[in-house]
């Protein structure tokens, strides 16, 4: 979820509006019932996006928090990737600003208490450019705090300088988002941008809002790229040091897990200190990184991740095939190209970067969502990614400020997602349609998490044996005495489908063949089916939808 969004009850939703007009989500507003609905819903972990203190307009300066420049802040609210001070909650998430961290201890003994794990952000690319911690340890310094920025690169700095160069990016800073006249931001010199801009000069579509952090790499030798991970006498750059204290802070809070944002940007070498710095302390923190180039995927994992986002290959191939720009005989080619890593692929359908499934820019209704829902978090043993309000068919159509209508749920203003709030404060609300999406919903990541053919039990692809199926896709699950067959439906027309079973999948299963009966676990329907090479499965897939039959012999 998106804290600052969800608890948000206020409807004004006004276009580009302060926290005052516009309200905002608090700690306080996830509680107990809340968090058992999710809980409810199917789910093991919540991921609190936007915990740490970022930049934003929103004036704190009465609390002792310091103000931040319009000129480097995207939205009234501000970029949860744009990091201020590491140490420090976002004062908007509390009821009482002098004890926002007690409210968010407080919001995780509430989620391990409703039987969730908790997920936090870790930030490690970048930061903003006023970051300046006020609530770090007595006995650790600030970011950039010893940098000689007389250097472009030192391994001791945290940060890169452009040498000699004031901050310029390539628009207009002179104004604030309504237009008022500012007094100039000045950085003299100016840090290389987050997204490996190494000029003064970052243009609008860059992340001009953050600097890069000095990981050891100077990527502007003379000579080309450099590593400078370590010396003679085994001393790491100041960076990891920096970085693996914040690390152990929030682990020491008692969080689970941490979300690692565009962890490819930072380097293996990195992740291996860090991981196995953590976790000799707190062996059971969960590293999800975010890394888009498949060629690293494994690189990354022996760093020490548990789960990698698969957006280029599953994301994307579900999304293509619930578009209708390819065939489901796809999915299996993805899964394929990960096998050998199949459990640290991390699966999703939505998240805060990408288009909502119901949007006019992605598949325009949440139905045709679900059957890409039930490949996903029944093809394999690994976690599936739930965005809160996908359950309710969230559009993402509303263009809240500074993030314009592009089919995405604003992270940068203050905003009122009616989904949510109707979801989980005013259910009365909900109409018909979302209340049958949010059963669905319900039903698979259930059935993903309590049925032991999906959770520990094989997996066998059934398509090679069904090259005629283009809309549908099917595959078994199996463990002990119970197998699972299921078929996803792509079509807006039902199916009807004529199976082949290979001897291959029996054997595998350890299934004598033969006449079943079978209860599809999302119908609740009774039916009887063969498994049998000789004779082909017959049944009927409901058009967007899907058939998950469970047989026990």
């Amino acid at each position: 979820m998106f804290t600052r969004l969800f608890g948000n009850k206020n409807v004004s939703r006004r276009v580009n509006a302060s926290l005052a007009e516009n309200g905002v989500g608090k700690f306080n507003d996830i509680d107990l019932t809340v968090l058992r609905r999710i809980k409810k819903l199917g789910c093991t972990h919540v991921w609190f996006t936007g915990v740490i203190r970022h930049g934003t307009a929103t004036d704190y300066s009465k609390y002792g928090i310091p103000g931040n420049h319009p000129a480097v802040i995207k939205g009234k609210a501000g970029s949860p990737y744009a990091i201020v001070d590491y140490y420090d909650v976002d004062p908007d998430l509390a009821t009482n600003v002098m004890k926002r961290m007690d409210e968010y201890e407080q919001l995780i003994a509430r989620a391990h208490k409703a039987g969730l794990k908790v997920i936090m952000d870790f930030v490690p690319n970048h930061v903003a450019r006023e970051y300046h911690s006020i609530c770090c340890p007595h006995d650790v310094k600030d970011l950039g705090a010893d940098d000689n920025k007389d250097w472009h690169f030192s391994v001791n700095n945290n940060f890169y300088y452009c040498w000699g160069q004031e901050f310029r990016p390539d628009f207009d800073t002179s104004h604030d988002s309504d237009g008022n006249a500012v007094t100039p931001y000045v950085e003299q010199p100016a840090k290389a941008t987050g997204n490996d801009v190494f000029s003064s000069q970052p243009g609008r579509n860059d992340w001009y809002e953050t600097v890069k952090l000095n990981y050891g790499i100077d990527y502007c030798d003379a000579g080309g790229r450099s590593e400078h991970f370590a010396d003679a006498d085994g001393n790491v750059p100041d960076t990891w040091f920096k970085m693996t204290q914040i690390l152990l802070f929030w682990a020491s809070k008692g969080v689970d897990g941490f979300r690692c944002d565009m962890a490819e940007m930072v380097p293996t070498a990195f992740w291996y200190y860090a991981t196995d710095e953590v976790k000799a302390i707190y062996p059971w923190i969960t590293f999800i990184g975010e890394v888009y180039d498949p060629s690293q995927y494994r690189n990354y994992i022996a760093a020490g991740f548990d789960y990698l986002y698969d957006k280029v290959g599953m994301y994307d191939t579900v999304r293509a095939v619930t578009c209708g720009h390819c065939s489901t005989q796809e999915i299996t080619r993805q899964w394929q190209a990960t096998d050998d890593i199949k459990d640290n692929m991390l699966y999703f359908l939505e998240n805060h970067d990408e288009q909502r499934i119901a949007s006019d820019f992605f598949a325009g209704s949440a139905e045709k969502g679900i059957p890409g829902l039930i490949v996903s978090a029944l093809l394999q043993h690994n976690p599936f990614m739930l965005y809160a309000g996908e359950e309710f068919g969230e559009r993402g159509m509303d263009a809240e400020g500074f993030s314009g209508c592009d089919g995405r749920t604003t992270i940068f203003d203050y905003w009122c997602v009616d989904t949510l709030r109707k979801g989980y404060y005013a259910r009365k609300e909900l109409d018909k349609d979302e209340k049958a999406l949010e059963k669905i919903h319900s039903q698979i990541l259930n059935i993903a998490t309590l049925e032991d053919a999906v959770s520990c039990g094989k997996f066998f692809d059934l398509m090679y044996v069904n090259q005629h199926l283009y809309q549908q896709y099917a595959f078994m699950r199996g463990h002990g005495n119970e197998i699972l067959l299921v078929v996803a439906n792509f079509s807006d027309k039902s199916e009807s489908m004529q199976l082949n079973i290979p001897q291959a999948a029996l054997d595998y299963l350890s299934i004598a063949p033969g006449k079943y009966k079978a209860k599809d676990l999302l119908s609740k329907k009774d039916i009887s089916i063969h498994l049998s090479c000789s004779r082909n499965a017959k049944f009927t897939v409901p058009a967007y939808g899907g058939v998950v039959l469970k047989v026990s012999f």
